[in-house]
């Protein structure tokens, strides 16, 4: 029987749930989300999903003649009624919002995903010219602000790594009992995603059977589906063989056979579990920093380009497709080496003095 992976389980799942929120919609969506089908993943086609139904319930109360209607009522011809100056308070309502009584935030990436997922929208109908106006394409996507690369520096990493083998020391009773249980488990994941820079959708996807040690790489599964082998050091190596041995003595659950890495409930473990892991050793090693695993990708991806100063190689081992992406992330480093080129070259000999 052929292996389902992490992978396959979560389109399934994908594919079940974006149903569930298309069933919420307004009928003539499905034309669209059929149309986006064969480029998209399914977890991009359930942001788009979940990002039209704030705009439908939003025009419910924007535009007069959907007073009385619901989100499922809403047709294709009100979409022609909508102006530019609608989406403009459309914006200013998405920075803050009620949904099911919850309060809903966004900031510039969550507004720019949002007006970015309605432009699709808007572009699909006009170009099918089954609406006569597209008021998307007249207001302005917001503008994303580069933010400072919170990471760990090298004392801190080996601070990290020696405070999850030893925490164990200044613990008793069930506190110590959870953390011998847990401790090669978390070690050995944390060393692999400072040793790696994979994301952790990618670590909570790995198998057993994706690793590798007669090449030490691990079989990553990137962003829209494509394989890689991303290889690991001496450190990883042994952090993994460690954890393996006592995986040896873990019986999952059903389903969860091959999973690399365990929850205590004998289950493969989540992207939120790994968070909160994460969270809670580096809390123990820096207060002044929120260090999630993405930020323990940016240690990694910071170190190889202080090693290497090779922008395409730290694209290529982060997965980054553009590799502009990466150099706007260490944009402040390359003009350290920039500066620094300045003093590498002389043009005469210095004269000897006296």
């Amino acid at each position: 029987m052929n292996r389902v992976t992490y992978h396959d389980q979560m389109k399934v799942e994908y594919t079940f749930q974006l149903r569930e929120v298309l069933d919420t919609l307004p009928d003539f969506c499905r034309d669209f989300f059929r149309a986006i089908d064969p480029n998209t993943s399914a977890k991009t086609r359930i942001s788009y999903a979940y990002d039209l139904r704030v705009f439908f319930t939003f025009l419910l109360t924007c535009l007069p003649s959907l007073k009385e209607k619901t989100l499922k009522e809403i047709s294709i011809e009100n979409l022609d009624e909508v102006q530019a100056v609608d989406l403009e308070e459309y914006e200013e309502y998405l920075k803050a919002y009620y949904h099911k009584g919850e309060l809903q935030t966004n900031e510039e990436r969550g507004l720019k995903r949002k007006i970015c997922s309605l432009r699709s929208f808007y572009a699909y109908y006009y170009r099918h010219e089954l609406i006569r106006t597209n008021p998307s394409v007249l207001i302005d996507v917001p503008k994303i602000h580069d933010k400072t690369i919170i990471r760990l520096d090298a004392g801190e990493v080996a601070m990290l790594l020696d405070y999850i083998e030893h925490a164990g020391d200044a613990l008793t009773g069930q506190k110590k009992r959870y953390y011998e249980k847990t401790r090669e488990r978390d070690l050995a994941l944390i060393t692999l995603l400072l040793g790696t820079g994979i994301r952790v959708s990618e670590c909570v996807g790995l198998d057993v059977e994706d690793v590798d040690f007669r090449n030490n790489g691990i079989t990553v599964t990137r962003k829209g589906g494509n394989q890689m082998t991303v290889y690991f050091g001496e450190e990883v190596e042994k952090a993994l063989r460690d954890y393996l041995e006592v995986r040896k003595g873990i019986t999952p659950l059903a389903g969860h056979e091959h999973a690399l890495f365990y929850s205590t409930q004998r289950k493969r473990i989540g992207v939120q579990a790994v968070e909160n892991l994460v969270k809670k050793y580096a809390s123990e090693i820096t207060t002044s920093k929120k260090i999630t695993p993405h930020k323990l990708r940016s240690t990694y991806g910071t170190a190889l380009y202080q090693e290497t100063g090779d922008i395409y190689l730290v694209a290529d081992v982060l997965g980054h497709k553009d590799v502009n992406t990466t150099r706007k992330h260490y944009a402040a480093m390359e003009e350290d080496r920039r500066r620094s080129a300045a003093q590498a070259v002389r043009l005469r000999e210095q004269k000897k003095q006296g």
